[in-house]
């Protein structure tokens, strides 16, 4: 148990016995530690905290989680404890119901694709449902107002995206292209006109499979999306972007066509079509999506086994191709 999660913990639940902490698998954001809890009652629990000691990301996500549980267009884990403004700023929250989309995913194996197709098509139907949840403007979320709502930092949409881009430079774990970060940003500036009449919707920004658990059934109601702490207000598109991105797709290979089409399938079934504009903006948040590379090259080559050279020579020309089709 490193400093911090004792801190954060004797915080949370003064007098409470702990038994122990386990881990919860890799994680690619550097700001933050997370620890699975056992309490000696048996209770589990899992806990987020602020390595860095900003607490904008704590309070950016027990915000959204309160919010979407009141709200409910879909699941969320129970909030336990939460402080941003405590020295270590901490988040504490109940486990997920079901079980891991990946541990699923990789049960049904290659030798069952149509299955596979029927998750992504359950997890595309969620994402249409939080979608629905529209706003007059969108904004960087930064907490909660009186009525318990979501308190926006209110900007035109570029420049909330732009703050993203941001966002994940504070989090992204290498520095070895840092003029991916400009490159892009270059491009949303170029693009202004293009996304400027983008609606605004909530938006959970990591839909990965780590961060998704499900339940037993064939509806949307089963998934449970966790890890709001990149969740704002902007275009649709651009989250079935990247979820499509990081559900299916490689570092520079794209996955097979058949499940991005269950996906999205799943998707307008529950929305009745892809956001207007889809294939106008789709480009632009392709490019945006480089930096899940170009930023965590230390995670990629682990994952991979390949040398940092080789994965650099691949992202730089990868982000020039992307750059063309803009």
């Amino acid at each position: 148990m490193n400093e911090a999660v004792t801190t954060a913990l004797g915080a949370a639940f003064p007098g409470r016995s702990i038994e122990r902490l386990t881990g919860v698998g890799p994680s690619w954001n550097g700001a933050n530690d997370t620890v699975g809890v056992v309490f000696a009652d048996g209770a589990r629990a899992f806990c987020k905290v602020a390595s860095d000691g900003d607490g904008t990301r704590i309070a950016r996500e027990s915000a959204v989680i309160r919010y979407v549980n009141a709200e409910r267009p879909v699941g969320v884990p129970e909030v336990l404890a939460a402080d941003p403004d405590a020295d270590v700023p901490y988040l504490v929250t109940a486990p997920a119901p079901g079980r891991e989309v990946l541990d699923a995913w990789e049960g049904f194996g290659e030798e069952r694709p149509s299955d596979r197709e029927a998750l992504l098509r359950r997890i595309g139907a969620a994402l249409a449902t939080l979608h629905a949840e529209r706003f007059e403007s969108h904004g960087e979320i930064v907490g909660s107002d009186a009525t318990g709502g979501l308190a926006l930092d209110r900007a035109p949409w570029p420049d909330v995206l732009i703050k993203t881009i941001g966002r994940t430079r504070e989090i992204g774990t290498s520095e070895r292209l840092a003029g991916h970060y400009d490159a892009v940003t270059d491009c949303v500036e170029a693009n202004r006109e293009r996304l400027c009449d983008a609606p605004a919707a909530l938006l959970h920004g990591d839909v990965a499979m780590p961060n998704l658990f499900v339940a037993e059934g064939d509806g949307p109601e089963g998934i449970t999306p966790i890890d709001w702490e990149l969740a704002h207000v902007g275009d649709p598109v651009r989250d079935l972007v990247r979820a499509e991105d990081q559900l299916l797709n490689g570092f520079d290979y794209r996955g097979p066509e058949r499940y991005a089409r269950a996906f999205r399938a799943g998707y307008r079934e529950r929305a009745g079509g892809l956001p207007d504009g889809f294939a106008a903006r789709r480009p632009v948040y392709e490019v945006v999506r480089m930096l899940g590379r170009s930023g965590f090259l230390d995670q990629w080559t682990t994952y991979l086994d390949e040398p940092m050279a080789d994965l650099v020579d691949r992202a730089q020309a990868e982000l020039r191709a992307r750059l063309d089709r803009v």
